[in-house]
């Protein structure tokens, strides 16, 4: 059988283990040197691909690649840029198939969430719109953990166990200050329409007061009444009150209390900023002193406390992806299977990329308290598991030792491509 080349590309926004799942197609891709020649990886995603600048993974050492593992972040470069429909711009794909066939690229797997596997559906359908034969697994990756089918995505454990930690800590700091400074504390987290990322600060949450008080989620619309009642309960009660926020939190009419009006390369509000609009309400109506912190791009790069479970995934699922495609599947995204809560087990699935695309699996009704502002035990049942266990990188004079790859560049054949 003809072994041939195969593109990978990192896409959307980074996680603390996505290089993790580069790893394990990289190491999966070298153990089928009959079906895989070269593993050519895209410079800033998709991008790479049209602009044909290419990565040559065969000069990266069994050390660099074990080393992905432990680096958050995209290695390979990633990017915001979501392929049109044939229809609409049939020059994108006509340059695809051109850089395919010049560096003789019959596999792609495209390592990103529901827009990116739109992008990944897209391309496996170049053989029969087209007539070039390509197989295309998706690899799933978003620390939104809104991706359908699959229990979880890789990215989302690590920033769960971050958040749960960073709104433990910062409870105690308000807790020990509280009765001369900051009685409310506000932390914004991650998650447009999804609230997996601020359900998971409800795990700091015990039977001594700690952790988060008020979660705020996306598939509940904001009430300003009801939740300046309950911080002011809370703040009585207790003396002080942590707010977890997500970035996605809404009016009954739909819009976002963070939105600033512009819009990023897939169409999206652009948010952030809920932080401090909450703690201006609770300033304005209820006169208590607050502090709040976003945690941005911390939360989605904190790898040196990267969660066990979810680096095992990210890794299981490259590896998984490439399994597939050398077995002639065509069109899937592999995916996580949960067979027990506790002990926490699980397996390696599969789903059309087709049941992927696009589509986006939110915090279930019942995962949410009746009041709307906190988890319910089902919940912490479903999210505990995840993140379980730790797996440090290796430290280096008090720091992280985080891999930079040094990446050559294939030699381009092809004359430039204009990118719109």
């Amino acid at each position: 059988m003809t072994a041939y080349n195969a593109f990978y590309a990192q896409s959307g926004g980074v996680t603390p283990v996505i290089n993790a799942s580069a790893a394990g197609v990289l190491d999966a891709a070298r153990r089928h040197p009959d079906k895989i020649k070269t593993v050519y990886a895209g410079q800033d995603g998709i991008l790479g691909a049209l602009s044909e600048s290419l990565i040559d993974t065969s000069l990266l050492s069994d050390d660099e690649v074990n080393a992905l593992k432990y680096t958050p972040a995209g290695a390979f470069g990633s990017c915001r840029y979501k392929l049109k429909s044939i229809e609409e711009h049939r020059a994108e794909y006509e340059r695809l198939i051109a850089v395919f066939k010049a560096h003789d690229i019959r596999y792609f797997f495209y390592n990103g969430g529901g827009d990116s596997q739109d992008t990944s559906h897209k391309v496996s359908q170049l053989a029969d719109t087209m007539g070039y034969p390509i197989t295309c697994i998706g690899v799933p990756k978003t620390i939104d953990n809104d991706l359908p089918i699959t229990d979880c995505s890789p990215g989302f454990a690590s920033v769960a166990k971050y958040v749960a930690v960073s709104i433990l800590e910062a409870s105690l700091d308000v807790a020990s200050m509280s009765s001369t400074s900051t009685k409310v504390f506000v932390m914004e987290v991650m998650g447009r329409h999804a609230g997996w990322i601020a359900a998971a600060a409800g795990l700091a949450a015990d039977d001594r007061g700690l952790g988060p008080d008020v979660i705020i989620f996306p598939e509940v619309d904001f009430d300003q009444a009801a939740f300046l009642a309950k911080v002011d309960e809370c703040v009585k009660q207790k003396g002080q009150c942590a707010i977890v926020v997500s970035e996605g939190a809404h009016t009954a009419d739909g819009v976002f209390l963070s939105d600033s009006g512009v819009r990023d390369a897939f169409g999206h509000a652009q948010l952030g900023g809920v932080a401090p609009v909450i703690t201006d309400l609770i300033k304005q109506n209820l006169g208590h002193k607050c502090h709040w912190a976003v945690c941005d791009y911390l939360q989605r790069s904190a790898r040196h406390i990267g969660a066990a479970v979810d680096v095992k995934h990210a890794y299981a699922l490259g590896e998984a992806a490439v399994e597939l495609a050398v077995q002639g599947e065509n069109a899937l995204m592999p995916t996580i299977v949960r067979t027990s809560n506790n002990p926490y087990r699980w397996e390696i699935g599969q789903a059309p990329l087709a049941d992927v695309a696009n589509v986006e699996k939110p915090l279930p009704k019942h995962y949410i308290s009746d009041d709307g502002f906190f988890i319910t035990e089902a919940c912490r049942e479903y999210l505990a598991p995840l993140i379980e266990g730790e797996d440090f990188p290796p430290f280096k004079n008090g720091l992280p030792e985080y891999v930079v790859l040094n990446k050559e560049s294939v030699a381009k054949k092809l004359p430039p491509f204009e990118i719109k």
